[in-house]
């Protein structure tokens, strides 16, 4: 074991060094968190067709609406635009979390303001979420309202 000539000195330096150390690594951590994109006041996100409660007939348009926002495609980080993610049957994610790339979150990283479904007959939620530009939802979020349609 290592002691210091002075006696009570190793100890005093050590907890200097634990004091100067606990606010660089909370600094640290605060850079790792993630920036989320500010999203302007006034964005409104909706689905303008299919309706709330619809019934349709597979193949469907879902056509989309957005208000106090631009649309720009993935990886251009402009400020106030994004782009469209359609929630099929599944959940927000966590904040500050990309968007997942899987059969019930669509992407449309082009730019695109509407598709169309083909979806087997049964009852199916729909939600919009704008993504910026790394597929992260912006702060706030900016989600439409969650509608249910019954495709026959």
């Amino acid at each position: 074991m290592f002691r210091h000539p002075v006696p009570g000195l190793g100890t005093a330096l050590f907890a200097l060094s634990l004091a100067m150390a606990v606010p660089v690594a909370s600094a640290l951590a605060q850079d790792d968190a993630p920036k989320l994109t500010p999203a302007p006041e006034n964005a409104y996100l909706y689905i303008g067709w299919p309706n709330d409660g619809e019934r349709v007939r597979s193949p469907f348009k879902v056509w989309f609406g957005l208000r106090g926002m631009g649309v720009a495609p993935k990886g251009v980080a402009h400020e106030n635009t994004g782009h469209h993610h359609l929630l099929i049957n599944s959940d927000l994610p966590p904040a500050g979390e990309p968007l997942p790339a899987d059969r019930n979150t669509l992407h449309f990283g082009a730019g695109e303001t509407e598709t169309r479904l083909d979806l087997p007959p049964g009852r199916y939620t729909l939600q919009l979420v704008m993504g910026d530009h790394d597929h992260v939802m912006h702060d706030p979020p900016v989600v439409s309202r969650k509608i249910t349609v019954t495709v026959r």
